[in-house]
């Protein structure tokens, strides 16, 4: 019986550090969403972020398609709207 004390204690952790590991696993578990979202660059940018949130789960979606791929999908075609028509430049052939 002694013999497996001894082979326990040596896998045991010392006193506090189950709780130090428990409360590192806990920070980086909290530390933040794991997928953040960059930095609000217009005004443009940050309107077509709320159309996209509001509309992600009112909007069909027939395609069955994940609710972040719809939702770059409507913030995508809210910035196209935005920006507005865009005109071809022509190329001039030079004679």
């Amino acid at each position: 019986m002694p013999q497996i004390r001894a082979r326990l204690r040596r896998w045991t952790l010392p006193e506090g550090c189950l709780g130090i590991l428990l409360a590192l696993g806990g920070l980086a578990l909290a530390g933040g969403p794991a997928r953040a979202e960059p930095m609000v660059r217009s005004p443009q940018d940050a309107a077509c972020r709320m159309e996209a949130r509001g509309r992600v789960f009112s909007t069909p979606n027939p395609r069955g398609l994940e609710p972040e791929v719809l939702g770059r999908q409507i913030y995508h075609a809210c910035m196209r709207r935005i920006a507005g028509p865009q005109t071809r430049q022509r190329r001039h052939r030079h004679r």
